[in-house]
C-alpha cells in the first residue's frame, strides 16, 4: 500500500510522539508482573523556582519578616509545626502528614556554585551533574540503564506529560510520556491507523523488504509496537482502577492515574510529574495560593488512596524545585531567581520524619541568597540505594552520601 504524504505525516505523529521508544514498549510487551511490596518513587516537580521561604516558614526570625514586610507570613495565618516553623496555610494535608509521621522535610537543598536559570538549573537537577558538567542524559533514565542489564523483564519509569524529560532519558532506555491512559488508547484504536496497519501486512511482499521501504517499514514496526502498548497500559489501568475521589485537577487526574497504575502491578518504578509555573516574580501571593491549594488536595486524595489500598509505606513521593527564590521581596509583589531550597518527602516507609535538618541563616547569605546545606544527588543516592535498591555510584558518576530520612 503507498503511503500518502498526510498519512504519512499522521503515523509517524503517532509512532514517535505518543509512546517513543521500541525499547521500552518491549518491556510492556512480556506483560511484567512485581509483587505487592513493590518500591515506587513518585516525583513531584515544581516548576518555575517555588518559594522555599513562603513554603516552610521561619515563623520566629525577624530577619525573615524584615526581608519580606509585605509578602512574608504571618506566624498566625501559618500552619504550625513546631514553635519554629509553619507551613504555608494552603497546605492543609500537608500539615496533617507531618502530625501522623508521613511527611519529612528537608532544608536548604542545593548544590555548588549555583546557576540562576530555570533551563540551566533545571538540566542540572535532570542530570545530577555538576554545575560545570553538560550531560545528555537524566538520573532516572540511567537508573533504568543500569538498573536490569540484559535482563528480560526491565523496570520501567513513566511521566504523566505529554512531553518526556531529561531526567528519564537514559543512553540506552528512555522513560515514556503519557498524560492518560485512555486517550491515547483512543488515538491508537482509530480506524485510520488500524485499516493502515492491516493493508501494510497484507501488502507485505513474502521475499522481504526492498532497500528502499526500510524507513516506512521501521515507522510501522514503532508504530505496531506502539499500538500494542497502548493496548497493554490502557488494559491494565482498568485492572484496578482507583475509585477514590480526587480532586478535578491536572494534578489530581495526574495522581490518579499514577494510583491506577500502582495498583495494576505494571512494572514500574518511577513515576514522574510536574506542577507549576512558580516563577512567582509578581502578585507571589495569590500564584503560591493557586498552585498550593492544587498541590495539597492533589497529594491528600492520593496519600489517602494509597493508604486505603495498603500501599503507602511502598511509595516515596518526594518534591523538588530547580532553585529557591531570593531572600528579600522585590518592588513587584513577588521574589526573583534565588538557590538553596527545601524538599518534601512524603512515605508510609519513612525512618525519619518531621523537620530533618535545621532552617536556613538568614544571617548568613551568600550576596542575598541561601546558602546550600545539602547537596541533592545526596538525596538521589539515598533513595536509589535504600529505595530502589540500585548502583547509586555508577549512576550518579560519583558516591555521595547517604541520608537516614529511609
Amino acid at each position: 500500500m503507498l503511503l500518502k504524504r498526510k498519512e504519512f505525516i499522521q503515523v509517524g505523529s503517532l509512532a514517535t510522539a505518543s509512546l517513543m521508544l521500541p525499547k521500552f514498549l518491549k518491556a510492556f510487551e512480556g506483560h511484567n508482573m512485581v509483587p505487592l511490596g513493590n518500591k515506587v518513587v513518585v516525583i513531584l516537580q515544581l516548576s518555575g523556582g517555588n518559594d522555599g521561604l513562603n513554603t516552610v516558614i521561619p515563623v520566629r526570625n525577624d530577619l525573615y519578616y524584615k526581608a519580606r514586610p509585605k509578602l512574608g507570613i504571618a506566624k498566625t495565618k501559618a500552619l504550625s509545626l513546631t514553635d519554629e516553623v509553619g507551613l504555608h496555610p494552603a497546605l492543609t494535608g500537608f500539615k496533617e502528614l507531618f502530625d501522623d509521621g508521613s511527611l519529612a522535610i528537608m532544608n536548604s537543598v542545593g548544590y555548588p556554585n549555583p546557576d540562576r536559570s530555570h533551563f540551566r538549573s533545571m538540566d542540572i537537577w535532570h542530570t545530577a551533574s555538576q554545575s560545570n558538567e553538560y550531560w545528555t542524559n537524566g538520573w532516572v533514565g540511567r537508573y533504568l540503564d543500569a538498573q536490569c542489564k540484559g535482563c528480560d523483564k526491565p523496570t520501567q519509569a513513566i511521566e504523566i506529560d505529554d512531553v518526556l524529560s531529561l531526567a528519564l532519558k537514559g543512553e540506552h532506555i528512555k522513560g515514556i510520556a503519557v498524560k492518560d491512559p485512555r486517550r491515547l488508547y483512543g488515538t491508537a484504536n482509530e480506524k485510520f491507523f488500524r485499516d493502515i496497519m492491516k493493508n501494510h501486512r497484507s501488502d507485505r511482499p513474502a521475499g522481504g523488504d526492498e532497500a528502499g521501504e526500510q524507513p516506512v517499514d521501521y515507522l510501522y514496526k514503532t508504530m505496531a509496537e506502539t499500538l500494542s502498548s497502548a493496548d497493554y497500559i490502557f488494559q491494565q489501568s482498568k485492572l484496578h482502577p482507583s475509585n477514590a475521589e480526587y480532586p478535578k485537577t491536572d494534578l489530581g487526574n495526574s495522581l490518579k492515574t499514577i494510583a491506577s497504575l500502582i495498583y495494576s502491578e505494571i512494572n514500574t518504578k518511577v513515576y514522574y510529574v510536574s506542577l507549576g509555573s512558580f516563577d512567582t516574580h509578581i502578585n507571589q501571593d495569590a500564584q503560591q495560593q493557586r498552585l498550593f491549594t492544587e498541590m495539597n488536595d492533589a497529594v491528600k486524595a492520593f496519600v489517602k488512596d494509597l493508604k486505603q489500598q495498603n500501599r503507602f509505606e511502598d511509595v516515596m513521593l518526594f518534591t523538588f524545585s530547580e532553585f529557591g527564590r531570593r531572600v528579600e521581596q522585590n518592588a513587584s509583589a513577588g521574589t526573583d531567581h534565588g538557590t538553596a531550597n527545601n524538599m518534601f518527602l512524603v512515605s508510609g516507609g519513612l525512618k525519619q520524619k518531621g523537620i530533618l535538618n535545621p532552617l536556613p541563616d538568614l544571617s548568613d547569605l551568600n550576596e542575598g541568597d541561601l546558602k546550600y546545606k545539602v547537596d541533592f544527588k545526596n538525596v538521589y543516592a539515598t533513595v536509589l540505594k535504600k529505595w530502589l535498591q540500585a548502583d547509586d555510584k555508577s549512576i550518579l558518576a560519583k558516591q555521595y552520601e547517604y541520608m537516614n530520612f529511609i
